[in-house]
């Protein structure tokens, strides 16, 4: 089976002087001016070429007509906009790159466990201290998903966090629960959570997709090679990028296919769930890519194993440099939310990033 993926590249500060021959990224405030034509045939690669965006027309009418339709449905959902993601009383714009602030109510986090105690009023206190600091989402988890961490009982989870989700709703926060667990994800919501972010893609749980289906609220779909109790179990990929992309694209037909509309679903390629230092490399290399399914894209690698086996094996404390390069680098692909435990650091990247953008922009004509 012969398979085809347009990854957008060739960007450009702004559109003066291509002439038309540049498109802009998914409503953001990317413009790129060529894509890399990747081809497949029974998950591996047998081609890859470097298109201007001027000659895609022309290139895609040279091909198949079933890849040429796959082509032409990706590229335009690389360029449509996104809708901004409606969290009960709370709209978030997509148009520029926002922060997710992860918070913690578990004891062992391979980063922060037990950093914010278990007093709701503190660690909701904590999370407010990160929307102030201009986190647009305080994505509030339960149970580690490290490696080799023990599984929690549902009943222990809602205990942590159903608390401080309330406290953070009432004081006018967007909330994100960051579950797998049905009961979990009822609790959350019941709480004041505008958002569910599971990285099981709703299949660790069977009563999950009934409990999305109830809601009409974002759900985040990350990819990792098992949705069993060890989400990093993994027996191998083809192709890391197009594997996990075809993986995505299924999910997301899926659960549109289950009645739940595209417009509230994101996407997570998962970066250091079941994946080599490779195959995470690869991930964020490509992240571009991941625009043809048509959802956000959520990117999350702060503080993650990969930056240490970069760095003389720093500890996840020590990785603020790498967390803030590879957020960075997936705004730059014009990701639409970047997952950090950092707030106030990486949001000070990207208004750098947007001073620049805005200055660039404005400097037209």
């Amino acid at each position: 089976m012969r398979r085809i993926y347009l990854r957008p590249c060739g960007f450009v500060d702004t559109p003066v002087g291509f002439d038309g021959q540049v498109a802009r990224l998914a409503g953001t405030m990317q413009y790129f001016s060529a894509l890399e034509l990747i081809e497949t045939e029974f998950g591996k690669r047998v081609a890859r070429t470097l298109v201007p965006l001027a000659d895609l027309d022309s290139r895609l009418a040279g091909l198949p007509d079933d890849l040429a339709q796959r082509a032409r449905k990706q590229f335009t959902n690389c360029v449509s906009p996104r809708r901004p993601l409606a969290m009960g009383d709370r709209n978030i714009p997509l148009d520029q790159p926002r922060v997710m602030a992860i918070l913690n109510c578990t004891p062992d986090s391979f980063s922060d466990g037990g950093k914010h105690g278990d007093d709701p009023d503190s660690v909701a206190e904590t999370g407010g201290a990160m929307a102030a600091s201009g986190a647009a989402i305080i994505d509030v988890g339960g149970e580690s998903t490290r490696p080799g961490a023990p599984l929690v009982w549902e009943g222990d989870e809602i205990k942590r966090i159903e608390p401080v989700i309330a406290r953070l709703a009432r004081a006018g926060h967007a909330v994100s629960i960051d579950t797998r667990k049905a009961a979990v994800m009822q609790a959350a919501l019941g709480a004041g959570a505008g958002m569910i972010n599971d990285i099981s893609a709703l299949l660790y749980d069977d009563r999950a997709l009934e409990v999305a289906q109830a809601s009409s609220c974002p759900i985040v779909l990350m990819h990792a090679p098992s949705q069993g109790s060890d989400p990093h179990k993994n027996d191998g990929y083809h192709d890391v990028v197009c594997d996990v992309y075809d993986w995505l694209e299924q999910r997301v037909e899926a659960l549109v296919a289950a009645g739940i509309d595209r417009q509230r679903l994101l996407i997570d390629p998962g970066i250091g769930f079941g994946k080599s230092l490779a195959d995470n490399l690869a991930l964020v290399n490509h992240l571009a890519l991941f625009h043809g399914i048509g959802c956000p894209i959520l990117f999350g690698a702060s503080r993650k194993r990969m930056i240490g086996a970069l760095s003389n094996e720093a500890e996840a404390i020590e990785r603020l440099g790498g967390s803030i390069f590879l957020a960075m680098r997936a705004v730059e692909q014009g990701a639409h939310l970047v997952r950090v435990h950092d707030v106030p650091e990486t949001v000070q990247a990207i208004h750098v990033w947007r001073g620049l953008r805005d200055a660039a922009l404005s400097a037209i004509g």
